[in-house]
């Protein structure tokens, strides 16, 4: 019999029913289709999603590194003023030009007075006099002096020398190279003399090497980072000398000697707690027992590096367990097999393949107490610190808050001081990551 035969041997309700199953898997066919092109459809928008807000979060990088580079670029650059000064042996009542007493007593701030006269004539009222004087920089009667002291054949001679300006006739001078002068606390007469010493070519650019050799300053033009850098690099250099030790001492014993217990798990517990305290909380710890109870001093590298060891040190713990967890345990049961004691194996063969791990947590720990503020506010590494520190125990600041002194000054010279100290602070973070992981894979091995 045929199939045509068979089926029309069927009963009418025997057909209804094939009929309607074919029409049924028909149906959930069309219907599965539709949901799995739903869900392709939502993947797509999630994909779409996730470049859009890694779009949006690059644009705001983009948008904040030039804003900071737009505003601190021209700090590394100061502006100069160039003076006629007349080395007058009789006006400075200099006899021996080598003799630090009397140049110490001569002055040189009134030599610069002097001179500003002679070169406007001019100018006769004491204000406009006063006003006239203010175009050099507070600073210039030091400098002059101490390039007499250089040079002591100058005594009784006529030298140009470039000065530096004042902070308002520098950011005058810059703002107008760009097109834009801006005015602030320069008034008309004082714009018409620096017009006119532009004009006789008195005025020029240099690349500002004061940023990087001075101290700090309540005048801009004077003020330095490399007190602020000196005092990061005490503080970091304590920092490094503590936890590192001690980080990589924990985490060896805790993954290779420390018994499973409830104790073992509370200090786990308390380690993955501690690195997500805030840092100012380690700031309040360090000025409760380094400076209320062992009276350590304030606004010292010493006591910095000891808070931001307390910091770090559950990042580097964490880092270094992940290390030492990676080495195949083959190894150590290789360097049993052979005699090894305990000792030797975790010495001489785990510890240098799980190095580029615990150095690669030991920079990322460095570089995030580099840019902490909040902990050596609360020890006190907010005083204003001129001298640039010799040593763990002399008072120091450190670049992150020098940054913080510095946007918190009314001048606007400084505006482009704290963006470009941030850009001093931001290149060494990147040098500090890019070191971190150009470790780990030149010493990194893979088995």
């Amino acid at each position: 019999m045929t199939s045509e035969t068979k089926m029309s041997a069927q009963n009418p309700a025997d057909r209804k029913n094939n009929t309607n199953g074919v029409k049924s898997s028909v149906v959930d066919t069309e219907r599965f289709k539709k949901r799995l092109a739903q869900r392709y459809r939502a993947e797509q928008r999630f994909r779409l999603y996730g470049l859009l807000s890694i779009g949006f979060g690059l644009l705001c990088l983009v948008l904040l590194f030039t804003d900071i580079i737009g505003k601190g670029h021209s700090a590394f650059f100061e502006t100069r003023v160039s003076l006629d000064i007349h080395f007058d042996a009789e006006y400075l009542q200099i006899t021996n030009a080598s003799n630090e007493q009397q140049l110490n007593n001569a002055n040189f701030d009134g030599l610069i007075k002097r001179t500003w006269r002679a070169q406007f004539p001019e100018v006769k009222s004491r204000s406009d006099k006063r006003l006239l004087a203010t175009i050099s920089s507070s600073g210039s009667g030091y400098f002059i002096r101490d390039q007499l002291a250089l040079n002591p054949h100058w005594l009784g001679t006529q030298q140009t020398l470039w000065l530096l300006v004042d902070d308002d006739v520098d950011v005058y001078y810059k703002s107008r190279q760009k097109g834009n002068a801006y005015m602030g606390r320069v008034n008309e007469k004082l714009a018409s003399w620096i017009e006119s010493l532009i004009s006789e070519e008195r005025m020029k650019l240099n690349f500002n090497t004061t940023f990087f050799t001075a101290g700090d300053s309540r005048e801009p033009e004077q003020a330095g980072i490399r007190g602020a850098m000196v005092g990061s690099l005490w503080t970091l250099l304590i920092t490094l000398l503590l936890s590192f030790p001690i980080g990589v001492a924990a985490a060896i014993y805790l993954e290779e000697y420390a018994p499973l217990n409830r104790w073992t798990d509370l200090i786990e517990v308390n380690i993955n707690n501690l690195a997500a305290v805030p840092s100012i909380i380690f700031g309040l710890l360090g000025l409760a027992i380094f400076i209320n109870f062992f009276e350590l001093p304030r606004s010292v590298p010493l006591v910095g590096g000891l808070v931001l060891t307390l910091m770090t040190l559950p990042t580097i713990i964490i880092s270094s367990r992940a290390a030492i967890k990676a080495v195949p345990p083959s190894i150590r049961e290789a360097a049993l097999g052979i005699g090894a004691s305990k000792m030797q194996v975790v010495l001489h063969h785990v510890l240098p393949l799980a190095m580029p791990g615990m150095l690669t947590g030991t920079i990322i720990g460095m570089a995030q107490a580099l840019g902490e503020t909040a902990p050596l506010l609360m020890i006190g590494m907010v005083a204003f610190i001129v001298d640039v520190p010799s040593s763990v125990t002399d008072p120091a600041a450190v670049l992150p808050v020098q940054i913080f002194l510095w946007a918190d000054s009314p001048e606007r010279a400084f505006v482009e001081k704290t963006s470009a100290a941030i850009m001093v602070l931001l290149a060494f973070l990147i040098v500090m990551n890019t070191l971190a992981v150009l470790l780990r894979k030149r010493l990194e091995r893979r088995w």
